[in-house]
């Protein structure tokens, strides 16, 4: 039955092509719209570490002075460098690494030309917590942070621009002046958004060069990020001391149970600090995980909602004029559902069969909508915002669209579908 009701619908769009041409284009504006927002929102949306961001969180600690308190606030998203090295001499998760961003000049060899590039400075299980791949070699233990080791490891753009390609471990890369061993070397790798340092530029970017935090501290490489001193620091914010908070803090927990656990911890912690005098504050402690951090900060900009709200909106003003015609399609066949429904067609079947011709009409405007959203899609990576280059449709999006037409198409014509099968045949066939 479904082929004889696809050969009326053929037959109809035949008939009324105009009609028919102004329903898919309705269709495809709305689809190829809503297809390129929510393309946009679904890539920047998307979880960064789906087999692990339930275990991964980022913690937080309220070490400033009482200059602006306000009970409760948010505390600073980033910690001091002793409460860190604490917490990771503790060590009561799984893993856990301290970090900060860095900036560095590295100077090629064979004459290529120095460059300046992004670098993360890091304890030893960050490769292992964010599941890192490694195209060659291995990442530095916890023994080359104990020993400042002059050791990195180089994303794999970084080994191609300075060393041409190939497994370039074992070879000596010079930063800022300095010589370090290049013991590992980065396989494809683009968690997005890179969720481990929000301050920073969170889309289409991984750093270059990762080297050990406490390597970092003692040859004094530039860093950059976000930063809070609420005291003097006297010029040294890195020292164990200074009340500065610039160093980010993940720790991997198994389960909820010890989420709950790690938290008290942190609040006991917190509490013992202000015992010591070293707190002002009351314990104000926060434990994340990934997908709760992400949406705390909002990390998907403000301006990709809005466009995906007007998006679905004008989906909807053109599923509303779609209704329209299809309600002028079905008044203008009333004779045709008339002598059907006398020569034993019962209105289910005359249900059907407009419901099938909507679905077709929702198929070719899928199709159109596809065509729509691949240009929308192309002029969004010629803008100049971080994300731009990642708006690509992906297999979940391509179905995507023709789900959401052939849906919307189905929707817009239940209306036209049941007054179609409201018909009389006597009035019909007496009117003829």
């Amino acid at each position: 039955m479904f082929g004889y009701y696809l050969q009326l619908a053929l037959r109809s769009f035949r008939n009324s092509r105009m009609l028919t041409g102004l329903m898919v284009l309705a269709i495809a504006l709305g689809i190829g719209a809503s297809m390129t927002t929510l393309t946009v929102f679904h890539v920047l949306s998307g979880d960064p570490i789906p087999d692990k961001s339930d275990r991964l969180f980022y913690v937080q600690l309220d070490a400033a002075d009482m200059h602006g308190f306000v009970a409760g606030e948010e505390p600073d998203r980033n910690m001091t460098r002793m409460d860190a090295e604490t917490l990771l001499r503790e060590a009561r998760g799984t893993r856990q690494a301290m970090m900060s961003g860095g900036f560095v000049a590295v100077q090629p060899d064979g004459g290529r030309t120095p460059f300046f590039t992004d670098a993360r400075y890091t304890s030893a299980d960050f490769f292992a917590m964010f599941d890192a791949p490694l195209a060659h070699g291995r990442a530095w233990g916890a023994e080359d942070d104990a020993a400042r080791a002059r050791v990195a490891v180089i994303s794999g753009e970084t080994n191609r621009k300075v060393f041409g390609g190939g497994d370039s471990t074992g070879r000596t890369l010079r930063i800022n002046g300095q010589d370090f061993q290049v013991i590992g070397v980065l396989d494809a790798w683009m968690p997005t958004p890179r969720f481990w340092d929000l301050s920073l530029q969170s889309f289409n970017t991984l750093e270059s060069i990762f080297v050990p935090l406490s390597t970092a501290i003692e040859l004094k490489l530039s860093r950059m990020g976000s930063m809070n001193c609420w005291a003097d620091s006297g010029g040294d914010f890195d020292a164990l001391n200074a009340p500065c908070s610039w160093v980010q803090y993940w720790v991997e927990l198994p389960g909820a149970a010890d989420a709950a656990a790690y938290r008290d911890y942190l609040q006991s912690y917190s509490e013992q600090q202000r015992a010591a005098g070293r707190f002002e504050r009351p314990a104000n402690v926060r434990l994340r995980d990934v997908p709760s951090l992400l949406d705390h900060h909002q990390v998907v900009p403000s301006d990709v909602r809005l466009q995906l709200w007007l998006a679905l909106g004008f989906l909807l003003v053109c599923l509303v004029n779609t209704v329209g015609l299809l309600l002028a399609k079905s008044l203008r066949r009333a004779s045709e559902i008339g002598v059907r429904r006398a020569l034993g067609a019962s209105r289910r079947e005359i249900f059907t069969q407009f419901i099938v011709e909507a679905g077709a009409i929702g198929v070719a405007g899928g199709i159109c909508g596809l065509g729509l959203a691949l240009l929308g899609l192309w002029a969004v990576r010629q803008n100049p915002s971080s994300y731009a280059k990642l708006a690509q449709l992906d297999t979940t999006m391509l179905l995507t669209t023709f789900a959401l037409s052939i849906f919307a198409s189905l929707l817009a014509g239940m209306l036209p579908a049941w007054r179609a099968m409201q018909v009389t045949p006597a009035i019909q066939l007496k009117s003829q």
